[in-house]
């Protein structure tokens, strides 16, 4: 799904942020990595809202806004994730050329650079995400006033 669309984008956006030029024939390099990587990103998110309401919602009887609960279960996802994210980050900055998905991951882990990134990525997530359900939530429940409404 979104990976379809956010492969040529990110690939677009890494190599201006590593100042490293960029030939349209490249737009597709590190396509599979972000497909990859979002597959794992979407089903967390997922897991994670169904984990919360079962945990917390239910078994507390605790009741979160939607910002939040976003929030929180897009950060647990991209925190389960982030080392790919920093894969495809090195994937798309052309400065590893011909190298293996494999190969990449074991020079992250043995760098250290495992979550290079992480606070500024998991602020923005947190935002962007929770916003995201807060608007989600209105228009679902806008939809159904008006499907009662009419029907």
């Amino acid at each position: 799904g979104r990976g379809l669309v956010e492969g040529p984008f990110e690939m677009v956006k890494v190599r201006k942020q590593v100042v490293s030029g960029w030939h349209f024939r490249d737009i597709f390099q590190g396509f599979g990595t972000t497909l990859f990587r979002n597959s794992f990103l979407f089903s967390g998110f997922v897991i994670y809202l169904d984990i919360f309401k079962q945990q917390v919602e239910t078994k507390r009887d605790l009741t979160v806004t939607p910002f939040v609960k976003a929030g929180i279960c897009a950060n647990l996802a991209w925190l389960t994730i982030w080392p790919l994210d920093v894969v495809k980050t090195r994937k798309q900055s052309g400065k590893y050329d011909g190298k293996s998905l494999v190969w990449l991951l074991g020079d992250t882990i043995k760098s250290g650079h495992m979550y290079r990134g992480l606070s500024v990525g998991m602020l923005r997530s947190f935002i962007a995400n929770g916003a995201s359900m807060e608007v989600y939530t209105f228009v679902e429940r806008e939809l159904r006033k008006r499907s009662q409404e009419n029907g």
